[in-house]
């Protein structure tokens, strides 16, 4: 991009920001982001704050029958005490939810000026830039954890290297359901002035 492109105001980008809601996972429909789209989203996920120029991320991308084929992983790694029929095939059918989910994988590096938890805060930063992205392209998006985000046994079927976690699942597709708006905070209860 040239550098007039990047130094004009987004038009409508406040807007953007001021309207944007998850919609959930579980209400989801397609036809997800085709590749191009998917690229634009993953593509400015990658330009959040990143001190050190690290990329302390990665992404697993789960579309078509990779979304099944993970439900099977997260029903062998289901603790054995909650593997009644009924949580297996949700389970099965967890990342079937959405047409495509995006895996956030945060990739801490040690030993080095930058702290981890800045690090961990990009990795973040990266989950909501893509509900942004997703939003901007027309979509419908959810970031999530949910168990598989802490279990070893998931963590060891993604492939998990030393220093890395699951930030989070981004489901992404269109809404099923009316997107309805929930609460916000009152922001004059959070701000002091010091």
């Amino acid at each position: 991009m040239d550098s007039a492109t990047l130094n004009r105001r987004p038009p409508g980008a406040i807007d953007l920001l001021l309207t944007r809601r998850s919609g959930s996972a579980k209400a989801m429909t397609g036809p997800g982001p085709d590749a191009a789209q998917l690229r634009t989203i993953l593509t400015a996920a990658a330009r959040v704050p990143d001190h050190g120029k690290l990329f302390p991320w990665r992404f697993v991308l789960f579309e078509g029958e990779a979304r099944a084929r993970f439900g099977e992983v997260l029903a062998e790694c289901l603790p054995r005490q909650d593997a009644t029929p009924e949580r297996l095939a949700m389970e099965r059918g967890r990342f079937v939810r959405a047409p495509v989910v995006v895996g956030v994988i945060s990739r801490v590096r040690e030993g080095i000026p930058i702290p981890a938890w800045e690090q961990e805060l990009s990795a973040g930063a990266v989950c909501q830039t893509m509900l942004f992205a997703a939003t901007a392209l027309g979509f419908v998006a959810n970031w999530l954890t949910e168990w598989p985000a802490f279990n070893a046994c998931v963590g060891e079927r993604l492939g998990l290297q030393p220093g890395e976690r699951v930030a989070g699942f981004v489901y992404i597709g269109h809404p099923a359901t009316t997107l309805e708006e929930r609460v916000r905070p009152d922001i004059d209860k959070l701000v002091t002035r010091f």
